[in-house]
This record gives structure tokens, C-alpha cells and sequence, in this order.
């Protein structure tokens, strides 16, 4: 039986615990070992300027020194090691803590919120607590940006293959896990490792530098050169005639490449300082032996990315090298050493500029995966929605349950039809804007691929907008009752570019008066059931149930009810019908005789 997501994390923890602990030791061990042998080799060497017994003192100190690097290289290993298992600590202490509802050490989103958004702002996918901030693990900040692109703007055409992509992630415990400690100190900057691949890939190189011509040219005159120092050195030819071909070669050289490696080593340098994390991540993924379609699309995507990156670093350390000013002299007289690594570095820029953005994109598509894997491996009691292919507006749930309640969310059976229309009432608290929170939290999760909170969920691929949570804007003049005009018209627009859509709306009108808001509502539900459009309407306003008597083929009433006795009595369930109870008085007169009490 395979331990539960706490009891992993816990197990790993209990282990790290001790490795570090261990590690830690031998650091302290090392340490004393270096200082040892240090002061050893200082005691070796002033014992031989006392002494008279020969260089045998120097030869101990010596061998203290190489000691003293072994012990220090020893320790660095170590360190290494324990950062590492740190690091790994870490990522389980947090998901340990978010199991147990603490989610400070991830990124709410809260920049991705947007009022505006068709679904987004009212069924918290940003900000703090936010489907989002239970989400989100990426360790780049272009997989940040690619999990909030998945979230407000989910791909219908790719739900299963998404989802089978989350499946086997998710499966993959330890290797999610080595993912995610890479993001543990700091995120990549995935824009700054954009600008430095750019600036190696802008680098002009001139056409020639690759053209077989100028390679016989070169070696020519190569031949040429080290031909007249064999004559200089076995003939009467005067040395001065390898001197200046020498010169001339090297004049050749410097003047034909020094410039343009001077700039790549500009632009190269700039890659290294931003890649070190970037790479890591990319050889992780590549290191993936998947099954279902979309991970080995994306692995086989930064497979390449895995050698260009590596011989991208043994061109810097080429470059590097140019620093010896005699070595660079040397090497590019006998060996035009600057005239081959600028081919080397043309063809490393040709072979492989065009596939930097696929890189990134795919690093970034892969880190947002991961993130939802953790998710769909945090919550082993959600099930995989099944996506039928039936055209129009469908969504049958069993036990349909808010996935931020956790063990306190009550269960509700509901099935929405194509182009119908759902009236819920019910008091105040009862549970209706759960329950359309609900609603629209489980389609998101359906579509994305991430396992529902419910006993099971069948739906459609169909759009949803939502209109549940209207503010005014006094800064721009905007009442709460514009609000509401504004956001019913950008809800008309976006049916009318979305056929198949769910709409759920959360009291219509809220901003009038009861009857102005009845006659309202009820116009604009006569309205807008003449759109290929499919509703759930909750109200406050029991007479708006009665359009429901007026047209039963499209409209239908359910209803959270409550019990009122010396308390009130909430179930949460829903159920057909028109709700009789509302606490509104009664919960208000509670409150008047306990404020009597206290004078």
C-alpha cells in the first residue's frame, strides 16, 4: 500500500533530518582537518628555516599542503551534498505544511487577478488562498506565467492529453521532488535567460566565416607559414621571412576575428551567469522517460537543449582563455586558434538559435505541469472528470464538493442540461455561492486536467462566465449599479463569441431597488436564453422562481433549504424546489435580544 502524501513527506523529512545531520558532523571534521594540516605546513616551514637536517621539512610541508586541498576539496563535496539535501528538505517541509493548510512559501498570483476576467476574480483563482496559491510550485518564472495562462484561459482541445501528462507526473514522487528543490533558493528569471540567449544568438557573424573557401584559405596559409620556418630552419631562406609570415597570420587573425569574439565573449558571459539553475532544470526534464503523449513531446523538445548548453559552456571557457595574451598570440600564429573557435561558435549559434524560444517555452509548459502534478498528488481523494465529446453544455457531478473545504464540504448530485436554466434559492449562508463556486471551481479543474473534488464529474467542453462578484470603481465614476450594467453586457459579448457557455450569476441586479431588480433579472434571463447559452442563477428574490412556472421546459427550481427552531439548521444540500426558510429576520432578531441582554 503506498503511504499517503503526509506520511511520504513526513518519512523524507525524518530522513533528511538525519543525513544532514551526519553531514554536518564530517563538515566539522573537515574543517578541523584543513586548520590542521594548514598549521602543520606552517610548522614544517618555519622547522626548515631552523633546522639544519636538509629539505626534508619541506617536503612534509608539502605533502601537509596537498593534504590540506584534498580535506578542502572533500569538504566542498560535502557542502554540496548537504545544500543539496536541504534543499529537498525543504521542499517537503512545505508541502508537509500545505497539507496542513499553510501556504506561505508559494506564490499567491494575486499580479494575475483581473476583475474583468470571464471567470477568474469570482471563483478565486488568484490571490491569496487561491486555487492558484494551492497550485503553484514552478521554479522559473515563465512557468509561473504559463500556469496562469492555463488557469484563465484552459485549452479544451487538450483536456485528456493534459490530463494523462498530470497523471504520470504525479506518479513520479522523487522526481518532481529533485525538480522542485531547485527553486527552493530563488526562481530562474526566465525573461533574463530569454535576453541572454538572445544576446549570443545576435552576435553577427559575418558568412564567410563558415564558408568552405576561407577554411582552405586559412589552412593555406597556415601551411604556408610553418612551410617557411621549416625553410628558415633547413635551408639559406632568411628567418626574417617566418617572422613577417608569422606576423601576417596573426595580424590576420586578430583583425578578422578579435572583434566578434570580444562581443560573443561579452554576450556569452552574460548566458553563463544566467543559466547555471536554468540548465540543471532543462537536463532534469530531459532526463524523463515518459509514456503519455504531451510529457515526451516536451521532453524531446529540450532534448538538444542538454548538448547546446554544454558546448555553449566550452566555448565560454575558450573564450576565457583568450586572457593569456602570450597563449593567444601563440595559438593564433601556429594554430589560428581565434579563426576555429569563431567557427565553432558560428556553427553552435547557427545549429541552434532557432530553437531557444521552443526551449524556454517548453521549460516553462513543463513547470507548470509539474506544479498541477504536485497538486493532483496532494489530493490522492479527487478523481479524474470524464470529458465527453457531446457538443453543447453538459455537467453531471456526484458529490460535487468546494476542493478548498477539505473534509468540512458537503456533497451535492446536480446535472446541468444544454440551454437550460437553474433558479437557486435560499437563505442567507445556506450554501448557494458555495455551491456555484463550486460549480465553476470543479469545470476549471476538469478542463486543466487536475483531478475534481467530487465522487465523480462527466461534462462537455463548453466556456464558462461567471458574474458573482460586481465592485464599483469611484475612481472612474463607475457605481455599483454600472458595475453590474457593464458586466452583463461583457457577459452578452463573450456568449456571443463562445457558443456552448455556462453562465453563473450570483444575484442579478443587486444595485436597485426589489422591483426594478425582479423585472430586471427577469428580461434579461428571457434575453439571454435566446443565445446558445446555459445558466445556474442564484437569488434572493423567491419570485423570480416563478419564471420557471412560466417556462418548465427551460427553466427549473432548486434550492438550499434551512430549518428554523431555537437555531437555524443548515444542510448545504441542494434540492428541487423553491427554498421556504430565509434567516435574515430571524438571525437579526438573535443578535437585537443578545445586544438587550447586555445593557
Amino acid at each position: 500500500m503506498n503511504p499517503s502524501p503526509k506520511q511520504y513527506y513526513d518519512t523524507h523529512i525524518a530522513f533528511y533530518d538525519t543525513r544532514i545531520a551526519v553531514l554536518r558532523r564530517r563538515g566539522r571534521l573537515f574543517i578541523t582537518g584543513e586548520i590542521a594540516f594548514f598549521a602543520i605546513a606552517i610548522g614544517f616551514v618555519a622547522l626548515y628555516t631552523v633546522s639544519t637536517t636538509g629539505l626534508s621539512p619541506l617536503a612534509a610541508a608539502l605533502l601537509s599542503v596537498v593534504a590540506y586541498v584534498v580535506v578542502r576539496r572533500m569538504d566542498e563535496r560535502n557542502d554540496g551534498r548537504r545544500e543539496r539535501l536541504e534543499a529537498l528538505r525543504e521542499v517537503c517541509v512545505r508541502e508537509r505544511d500545505y497539507l496542513d493548510g499553510t501556504f506561505r512559501a508559494f506564490d499567491d498570483g494575486r499580479r494575475y487577478a483581473d476583475a474583468r476576467h470571464p471567470f477568474a476574480f469570482d471563483i478565486d483563482v488568484f490571490g491569496p488562498q487561491s486555487l492558484y496559491h494551492r497550485i503553484c510550485r514552478t521554479v522559473t518564472t515563465g512557468g509561473s506565467d504559463r500556469l496562469a495562462t492555463m488557469l484563465s484561459a484552459p485549452q479544451l482541445d487538450t483536456i485528456d492529453a493534459q490530463a494523462d501528462a498530470i497523471a504520470e507526473l504525479a506518479t513520479q514522487t522523487d522526481w518532481r521532488k529533485e525538480y522542485c528543490a531547485e527553486g527552493v533558493a530563488a526562481k530562474v528569471d526566465t525573461a533574463a535567460v530569454v535576453r541572454a540567449l538572445h544576446g549570443v544568438a545576435s552576435v553577427k557573424v559575418g558568412r564567410w566565416v563558415l564558408s568552405p573557401l576561407t577554411l582552405v584559405l586559412a589552412l593555406v596559409a597556415l601551411g604556408a607559414f610553418l612551410a617557411t620556418i621549416v625553410l628558415a630552419a633547413t635551408t639559406s631562406m632568411p628567418s626574417s621571412v617566418a617572422v613577417v609570415g608569422g606576423i601576417a597570420v596573426l595580424a590576420a587573425v586578430l583583425g578578422l576575428c578579435h572583434a566578434t569574439l570580444m562581443e560573443a565573449s561579452r554576450a556569452a558571459g552574460k548566458l553563463q551567469e544566467q543559466i547555471g539553475t536554468f540548465v540543471r532544470v532543462v537536463a532534469h526534464i530531459a532526463s524523463l522517460q515518459p509514456t503519455s503523449d504531451m510529457l515526451r513531446q516536451l521532453r524531446d523538445e529540450v532534448a538538444g537543449a542538454v548538448a547546446a548548453f554544454h558546448e555553449a559552456g566550452q566555448i565560454v571557457k575558450a573564450l576565457d582563455r583568450r586572457g593569456n595574451v602570450l597563449g593567444l598570440i601563440i595559438f593564433d600564429m601556429f594554430l589560428l586558434n581565434d579563426f576555429f573557435l569563431l567557427r565553432r561558435f558560428a556553427r553552435w549559434q547557427k545549429g541552434f538559435a532557432l530553437s531557444m524560444d521552443r526551449w524556454t517555452e517548453a521549460v516553462s509548459s513543463t513547470d507548470a505541469l509539474v506544479s498541477m502534478a504536485t497538486y493532483a498528488y496532494n489530493t490522492p481523494q479527487g478523481v479524474r472528470a470524464e470529458v465527453a465529446d457531446c457538443g453543447g453544455v453538459c455537467y453531471e457531478a456526484r458529490g460535487l464538493r468546494h476542493p478548498f473545504l477539505g473534509a468540512r464540504a458537503v456533497g451535492n448530485d446536480f446535472y446541468i442540461a444544454d440551454r437550460h436554466y437553474y433558479i437557486v434559492t435560499g437563505a442567507n449562508m445556506a450554501g448557494k455561492s458555495t455551491f456555484l463556486r463550486s460549480i465553476g471551481i470543479n469545470w476549471l479543474l476538469a478542463v486543466c486536467g487536475m483531478p475534481v473534488a467530487a465522487d465523480g464529474l462527466r461534462l462537455s467542453r463548453f466556456t464558462l462566465f461567471t458574474s458573482m462578484r460586481t465592485t464599483d470603481d469611484l475612481s472612474r465614476g463607475i457605481s455599483y449599479f454600472n458595475a453590474e450594467l457593464l458586466r452583463l453586457e461583457q457577459l452578452i459579448d463573450y456568449c456571443d463569441g463562445h457558443p456552448h457557455t455556462l453562465i453563473i450569476l450570483d444575484e442579478i441586479l443587486k444595485g436597485t431597488n426589489s422591483v426594478d431588480k425582479l423585472d430586471g433579472s427577469r428580461m434579461f434571463l428571457e434575453y439571454i436564453a435566446q443565445r446558445d447559452v446555459t445558466g445556474i442563477i442564484a437569488t434572493h428574490d423567491l419570485e423570480l422562481s416563478r419564471i420557471a412556472d412560466d417556462e418548465p421546459q427551460r427553466f427549473a427550481n432548486w434550492c438550499f433549504e434551512i430549518e428554523l427552531g431555537t437555531d437555524v439548521t443548515y444542510s448545504y444540500k441542494i434540492t428541487p424546489g423553491v427554498a421556504r426558510n430565509q434567516n435574515a429576520t430571524f438571525l437579526l432578531k438573535q443578535k437585537l435580544k443578545g445586544k438587550e441582554k447586555g445593557f
